[in-house]
């Protein structure tokens, strides 16, 4: 159970218990013979405990309460004390499998509830043919006795049967409707909207906001192969809080599901020598993936003939973004003109600090990413290492380029990869630096507009370069062509005198 403080987890909360199951005669003794050397009789205790809050006869979930029943009932006092024993007891379950614990947070009461999801033992065969959980009670119990409990657990077979008629076995046994026959004819569209609507089952892919939308290491042991030859390296990660953040970090980037986690942490090269994650190689992987699924989506979408449009950024615009990092109000850029009916400035700022830019760029193409578009921020994340939030600010400033007025660049790969180039140089590696970049464009910009004369420049990076001059070409001046009469009569008689002087000097 991840408790980042003690005060969030207390008496006063309140609490639910789910199961979807009942324990059996062979359950209980799994849980007294098997479970309860591995993790300890209070543990135990702890899970019968839970078990008894929904009647025997039922499944589904448990009224609401105060843990403070939990504290009283098991002997525990509501101190510090009280709560680091119960949560370090409720984590031995999580561990070996009996119980998944999530917290839900209640707006309107501005408070978290607690849900003990439990989980039902193993069976015996599928107990001892998992690794690790028979490695823990060897290490508890010791070989022999983990060998005299199997054998106690399985009854053998008779003598009779032996392997000789084992390939003789003929299944002789009839299908349900070689003898039963049902009225197909009538759909009952009542019955199955009632069936619907007092079903126990949970709704799959539910997920809440805040810290749970994470996976742990749980989600991941649970799927991950045994035979694999990463398994060693993704066993140490249950005590590795930092690798397990670099992991959330890549699944919540690429947006992984935990079936596409471990197949990727099943590969080669994802592990580094010393057992830590190899991230640059680790998010290669997941980037391939991403792109692949990505076609994938498209090819399905046009075989069957819709057009998905905000699939992904309607439904999270509806969940708030969890509260990572602040932005002071100082740097708050302004919202563009797409999304100021769907968000505020705070949400908007807060989404280009905290969202990777894949995500982002979801939100301004809701039906599809251009491929060409996609590749320019891939190469700029991959190659130029700039931080998330800097691409953020970048794809910011260029989505106001683009639906500016008069705007005559073009947002092209050499024109993206001149600015990022420049960012890199001038060493911008942070939200607010970013910030202060794109306003310095933007005074350039506004200055070189305003200013008149002097040749045309345009902008390379923050850097203005002039181009050709424009040179001063001579204007025939038009008021010479209008003459005077006065002036007319004194032209023509200097005419006459040198037309006359001509002729005597002739």
């Amino acid at each position: 159970m991840h408790m980042k403080s003690l005060l969030h987890f207390t008496e006063n909360h309140r609490y639910c218990v789910y199961r979807d199951f009942c324990l059996s005669s062979l359950d209980s003794k799994m849980l007294s013979s098997i479970y309860q050397p591995m993790v300890g009789a209070f543990a135990i205790s702890l899970y019968h405990l839970l078990f008894q809050q929904i009647p025997i006869e039922k499944l589904g979930y448990s009224p609401l309460e105060q843990q403070r029943r939990l504290f009283l009932t098991l002997g525990l006092e509501p101190s510090e004390k009280g709560r680091k024993f119960l949560i370090e007891q409720a984590s031995l379950l999580e561990a070996v499998g009996l119980l998944q614990t999530c917290r839900m947070y209640m707006p309107e009461h501005e408070d978290y509830i607690y849900e003990y999801e439990l989980q039902q033992p193993l069976s015996p065969a599928e107990f001892f043919n998992t690794q690790h959980l028979t490695l823990l009670l060897r290490d508890k119990i010791g070989k022999f006795a983990v060998l005299a409990l199997r054998e106690e657990l399985w009854a053998t077979e008779p003598e009779e049967y032996s392997e000789s008629t084992a390939g003789h076995k003929e299944n002789i046994s009839l299908a349900f409707y070689d003898i039963f026959e049902l009225n197909t004819h009538v759909i009952d569209y009542e019955l199955e909207q009632a069936l619907s609507e007092v079903s126990t089952a949970r709704q799959p892919g539910l997920r809440v906001s805040g810290d749970e939308d994470e996976l742990n290491y749980a989600d991941i042991i649970l799927r991950f192969p045994k035979d694999s030859v990463n398994r060693m390296h993704v066993e140490k990660l249950r005590f590795n809080h930092e690798q397990m953040g670099i992991i959330n970090y890549v699944v919540n980037k690429y947006d992984l599901s935990v079936q596409d986690l471990c197949r990727l942490l099943d590969e080669d090269g994802v592990f580094a020598a010393d057992g830590g994650i190899a991230l640059e190689e680790l998010q290669r992987k997941a980037n391939l993936h991403f792109r692949q699924d990505k076609r994938r989506q498209e090819q399905r979408e046009v075989y069957a003939g819709k057009v998905v449009s905000f699939r992904q950024s309607e439904a999270s615009s509806e969940d708030p973004a969890p509260l990572e990092h602040a932005v002071e109000m100082e740097y708050y850029v302004d919202v563009p003109v797409q999304f100021q009916s769907k968000c505020d400035v705070h949400q908007y700022n807060m989404m280009l600090r905290n969202e990777p830019y894949t995500k982002l760029l979801k939100t301004f193409f809701p039906g599809s990413v251009p491929d060409n578009f996609f590749d320019i921020f891939d190469k700029i994340d991959h190659s130029y290492k700039l931080p998330g939030e800097v691409i953020n600010v970048l794809i910011h400033y260029l989505m106001s380029l683009l639906t500016s007025g008069g705007n005559e660049q073009r947002i092209n790969r050499n024109f993206v990869e001149a600015i990022a180039s420049n960012m890199l140089l001038k060493q911008v590696n942070s939200y607010e630096k970013a910030v202060q970049y794109i306003r310095d464009q933007s005074k350039v910009k506004g200055k070189q507009a305003a200013a008149s004369g002097g040749g045309r420049t345009r902008t390379y990076g923050s850097k203005p370069v002039r181009m050709k001059p424009e040179i001063p070409i001579a204007q025939e001046n038009r008021s010479m062509d209008a003459v005077s009469e006065e002036e007319f009569e004194e032209m023509l008689r200097m005419a006459a005198e040198m037309q006359a002087s001509k002729k005597k000097g002739i």
